[in-house]
This record gives C-alpha cells, sequence and structure tokens, in this order.
C-alpha cells in the first residue's frame, strides 16, 4: 500500500518556525511506524531526526505523537492506524530540540523528586530483604514504567502548567511508596503532597490510555492521593 506521512519538522539552527513535511512511499500493512521513518531517513532524507534505541518497545524512547495520540513508533503497525495518512510530531508539552527530539530533562528532573529507589538504612540481614508474593503484587504494576513520557505529555494538566510533577513520576512514586521493603514514604508522599503535586490529577485517564505498558496508571494516582489524605499504606 501507499502511505503518506506528514512529519513535523523543525531545526534551530536554520528554521524560524516549525513546518511539516510529506514524504510518500510503499508500506506494508505490518510496517511498524518506526520501518518507515528508518526508510525515510536512510533512503529518501538522511536529515530527518528522532530517537529510538532497542525498537521493541521496552526502552521507551521512541515515544511521539501519531495522528494525534501518543505511542511508541515501535509498536503501532500501519493498519492499527486505519488510514494511508500518518502524521507524526513530538510529545506535547516539552521544548522541541530537532524535530521529533524533545528535551526530556524536565521530565527527569521531575522523576529524581520523588526518590525514585530503594531506601532503607536498617541493619542488612543474612540473606535479601524478603518480601511475600503478596506484598510483591502490591506495586507490581507500576515497576512497568519504562520512562518514555507518554503518560505525563498526554495529560491536560500537565500541558497547563509544566510544574506539575506529572503521571509518570507518581508512578515512579508509588513503586516504592508501596513496597514493604522501603523506608522513605513518608518523604515521597509530602514531595507529592505539593501544590503542583499528585492533586494537580484531574482523574482525566489520558494518561492510562496513554501508557504503552498498560499500566493502571490513574489508579496509581488515586492511591497515592488516598495514602496522603490518609496517612495509611493499604
Amino acid at each position: 500500500m501507499q502511505v503518506t506521512l506528514r512529519i513535523y519538522r523543525y531545526n534551530p539552527e536554520k528554521d524560524e518556525k516549525p513546518y511539516y513535511q510529506n514524504y510518500t512511499l510503499e508500506a506494508d500493512p505490518t510496517d511498524r511506524v518506526l520501518d518507515l521513518l528508518e526508510y525515510i531517513k536512510a533512503h529518501i532524507d538522511g536529515t530527518l531526526s528522532f530517537r529510538r534505541s532497542c525498537a521493541h518497545g521496552i526502552c521507551g524512547s521512541d515515544a511521539m505523537r501519531i495522528n494525534g495520540r501518543n505511542y511508541l513508533a515501535c509498536k503501532v503497525l500501519v493498519k492499527d492506524l486505519g488510514t494511508s495518512n500518518i502524521t507524526v510530531e513530538p510529545l506535547l508539552g516539552f521544548k522541541a530540540i530537532k524535530d521529533m527530539i524533545v528535551d526530556m530533562e524536565p521530565f527527569f528532573e521531575h522523576y529524581r523528586s520523588v526518590i525514585p529507589y530503594l531506601v532503607n538504612d536498617e541493619p542488612l540481614p543474612r540473606g535479601e530483604r524478603l518480601q511475600s508474593p503478596e506484598e510483591q503484587e502490591r506495586f507490581d504494576d507500576t515497576t512497568k514504567c519504562i520512562l518514555c513520557a507518554a503518560c505525563t505529555t498526554s495529560c491536560p494538566s500537565f500541558w497547563a502548567n509544566g510544574k506539575y510533577v506529572g503521571p509518570a513520576a507518581i508512578v515512579a512514586a508509588h513503586r516504592f511508596i508501596f513496597d514493604s521493603r522501603d523506608r522513605a514514604a513518608a518523604e515521597r508522599l509530602q514531595v507529592l503532597n505539593d501544590h503542583f503535586g499528585v492533586f494537580r490529577c484531574h482523574t482525566i485517564f489520558n494518561c492510562t490510555e496513554a501508557c504503552p505498558r498498560e499500566i493502571k496508571i490513574t489508579q496509581a494516582i488515586g492511591e497515592v492521593k488516598k495514602a496522603i489524605a490518609t496517612g495509611r499504606l493499604e
């Protein structure tokens, strides 16, 4: 089949403002959007810029807007889009550096703010710090996050104000807040009980729909809200 990609282009070294450029090429219905972008870069226009790494939905580096929705370009197939006209744009809410490449530093600043690592200064046991299957299941869903930013950049609250910590950071906090081995839940909850913390979420569910790992993000955010409101980790 023949497809036309309408791609957002911007090179700050020579462009006064962004523009869109069309590329028409042959594709199979089972081709991924990433395959098409790779073909364009290799055979049509070597200046096209985008991030990618594993190309298997694990690294999260190729998150971008495809026909108005956040996807990993390596996971969405041409046939999934239901059209031969494909618009490719950078994630919303971040500064575009070049084409689909955006400045991720504000995103990782929010991520670092929630202490996204295990904290436990208690004396080490003879073996590992063990927990039951039930204790591990309590936070298992939020361990799936690959930090692609698809959830945060689909959130209207984040679009309205980039100071909002965002769904991805809250998911990272959730993963450790409810870990029975961790001892820094109170500090994380204090960070998220800020003016631009968890209560900026208005339960719109965009983040859950955008997540390529199918994490129940809105549910996790609700659980963090409840922990702050009640002072209990249930």
